[in-house]
């Protein structure tokens, strides 16, 4: 492996020889970020389609804290949910599926909630922030499909119509409060608690047991590659770093520098999809395919 260093993709496949060489060792961890599903349609908190940068993100103190919270929060992702469901795996996601296929993956860590690993075929994902397809009560603690809570969204607000060209990450979608006005929540089916998606939000901790499942994943990596992620929360930093104290060797692609790039061995500067797979097909036709 090079020492790090900044690239810009081009035709050629001298690029990816050093992920190439990564990857192809097997057993690599994947921790993959925002970025990875901008070519969905979906926009990135940092890179360059950004517009989270402007927003004003739900913390989990206020959603608990007050019902006009809650009926933003869900007036909101109501609307961003239509194109957060509507988004398809790109070709970033098919060309981490198959390098799962091919037995080259120790598993993959995701910092995204759309379940587009999953949608491409992959099957060893950790949802680290959780899935925006689950609901969760917090009295019951029961889950149920977000489609389910669509259906009855849909059915306490009839002739209630809202758009928005503005959609973050996270599938909150920005409103005005005049669209938001009047939006009726509904709450768990079971026990009439208060709902939440099965989501990580601001000020809320991830769950212990699925960290020390990332950091065991990460481990036992021979190599950690970092995907569509700048890095910038310690939520996905700490696994570059605990590899990197482990001497595991550490390539991030992404679009712009990252916080972790001085624990890295090779950073890549790259759009995701062309990169990834072009570094899939590089290493089927390694393995004679």
């Amino acid at each position: 492996m090079t020492s790090s260093a900044a690239y810009t993709l081009d035709d050629s496949t001298a690029d990816l020889a050093g992920l190439v060489e990564l990857v192809g060792r097997g057993e690599v961890a994947v921790l993959s970020g925002a970025g990875l599903s901008t070519e969905s349609g979906i926009p990135d908190y940092r890179g360059p389609t950004g517009l989270a940068r402007r927003a004003d993100p739900m913390t989990y103190q206020r959603f608990v804290g007050g019902e006009e919270a809650r009926r933003r929060y869900w007036a909101r992702s109501h609307v961003g949910w239509s194109q957060m469901r509507r988004a398809r795996p790109n070709a970033g996601h098919r060309a981490v599926a198959e390098l799962e296929r091919r037995g080259l993956l120790a598993g993959i860590v995701t910092q995204n909630v759309d379940g587009l690993h999953q949608a491409a075929g992959a099957r060893q994902v950790i949802e680290l922030h959780g899935g925006l397809d689950r609901v969760v009560c917090l009295s019951c603690r029961e889950r149920t499909p977000r489609a389910e809570l669509d259906r009855r969204l849909r059915e306490a607000n009839p002739g209630w119509r809202a758009t928005s060209d503005a959609i973050n990450p996270d599938g909150d979608a920005v409103l005005t409060d005049e669209q938001v006005a009047g939006f009726q929540v509904v709450g768990c089916a079971t026990c009439g608690g208060v709902l939440k998606p099965d989501v990580v939000f601001f000020g809320e901790n991830v769950p212990k047991p699925r960290v020390d499942e990332c950091f065991d994943i990460v481990g036992r990596a021979r190599g950690l590659l970092v995907l569509g992620s700048s890095l910038a929360v310690r939520s996905g930093l700490r696994f570059v770093i605990r590899a990197a104290e482990l001497g595991i060797p550490v390539a991030i692609v992404n679009q712009g520098t990252t916080r972790g790039d001085a624990h890295a061995e090779l950073t890549l500067d790259a759009p995701l999809g062309p990169t990834l797979s072009r570094l899939a097909a590089r290493l089927a036709a390694e393995q004679g395919e």
